[in-house]
């Protein structure tokens, strides 16, 4: 006999939905507990099932050797119907199973219970469920104990289910971020084409470039799937081709990084180091179209520490004398060493010049 309608449907499968767990593949949490629901109430099959539109999925079996089964032959479709803990003791003595051909199979399922997955407004998803080949009863230990497991399932699902939305809301709001800055960039632009002042027009550049640096971090957080987690070679990859697009046609930049994750705020000072970096180098280091290449690499030391290594091949810079205040590219960089917890080393008195940074990897 195939169960009825829930009355509430629409609302309990949206319910259902939102939790994104259909057609996941298995995950121990859930397993063990399936696991720990059998040993306990001394069953051979033990299940986390949902009941969906046309279908029971499970999310977690022991015992049965199946992900899904049709409605018509579902007996958790009529426990979703009743209160929150549902026994037969004897399937073949309930008319609801009494042609269910599960239940009249050899062997067949003859005992079922079940506790309903309930959401936190009441909606049945479906039940973690213990079956036998056997007519038997629970005690109220083994009730008990079955109940407080399926407890612990949706405990399961709601953190995931939290996680997901809170995943969702940061890349909304990395996603405002972005496009705010965007917008800030274009005002700055148009303000640069406005003035006459070349002093203004460069300073305006500079600006609009630190803008785009903080731009990329939010638009790598839209692509990772992990929140506020950022592939930093992956994004001083995206830097060095928004810097290349400055680049005069003697000076050529490479860049070398390897892939390593590192939260929003430091990679927004990595970048930071980069580009003023970079922007330097172009100002100073290739004068009279001299030609020559920056170089860019990032790699992960044995330490659990990474080493940024920014170079150049032009014409050096002058030591910085005791007292004397450092450029403001300089200050930004040390600034942004700081904010990693990082250690740098100037090399000003070599061909070229160099600023080498080690940071940790972890917060």
């Amino acid at each position: 006999m195939k169960a009825a309608v829930h009355p509430l449907q629409a609302a309990r499968l949206a319910a259902l939905r939102s939790y994104d767990i259909l057609d996941t593949p298995r995950e121990a949490d859930f397993d063990e507990l399936v696991e720990l629901a059998s040993i306990i109430c001394g069953t051979p099959i033990s299940v986390v099932n949902l009941i969906d539109e046309n279908r029971q999925w499970f999310k977690a079996e022991t015992g049965l050797g199946v992900r899904e089964t049709p409605l018509e032959t579902s007996i958790c479709s009529h426990a979703i119907l009743e209160e929150s803990f549902v026994e037969i003791s004897d399937t073949l003595a309930d008319r609801r199973m009494s042609d269910n051909p599960l239940c009249l199979g050899d062997p067949g399922l003859r005992f079922y219970a079940g506790a309903l997955l309930r959401t936190p407004e009441g909606l049945p998803l479906g039940t973690l469920c213990v079956l036998d080949f056997q007519t038997r009863v629970l005690t109220d230990f083994q009730k008990r104990s079955l109940q407080l497991l399926a407890r612990q399932v949706m405990t399961q699902m709601d953190l995931r289910r939290a996680l997901k939305n809170q995943t969702v809301l940061m890349q909304e709001i990395d996603h405002r971020v972005k496009n705010s800055l965007q917008s800030v960039s274009s005002l700055v632009k148009l303000q640069r084409g406005a003035s006459k002042d070349d002093n203004v027009r460069s300073a305006l550049d500079e600006v609009s470039l630190r803008l785009r640096t903080v731009s990329l971090v939010h638009e790598e957080l839209n692509i990772t799937s992990k929140a506020d987690e950022v592939n930093l070679g992956r994004y001083l990859e995206r830097l060095t081709d928004l810097l290349r697009a400055n680049v005069v046609e003697n000076v050529r930049i490479d860049v070398a990084a390897e892939e390593l994750s590192i939260d929003s705020r430091r990679a927004s000072a990595v970048g930071m180091i980069v580009s003023e970096f970079v922007s330097n180098s172009l100002k100073h280091a290739f004068p009279d179209s001299r030609s020559g290449v920056i170089s860019i690499s990032l790699g992960r030391l044995s330490d659990g520490r990474a080493r940024l290594l920014c170079e150049d091949d032009g014409i050096g810079a002058p030591p910085v004398q005791s007292g004397a205040r450092r450029g403001l590219g300089l200050r930004i960089m040390d600034a942004s060493v700081s904010q990693i917890g990082g250690v740098s080393d100037v090399g000003v008195d070599t061909p070229g010049f160099r600023f080498s940074v080690v940071f940790p990897l972890g917060a």
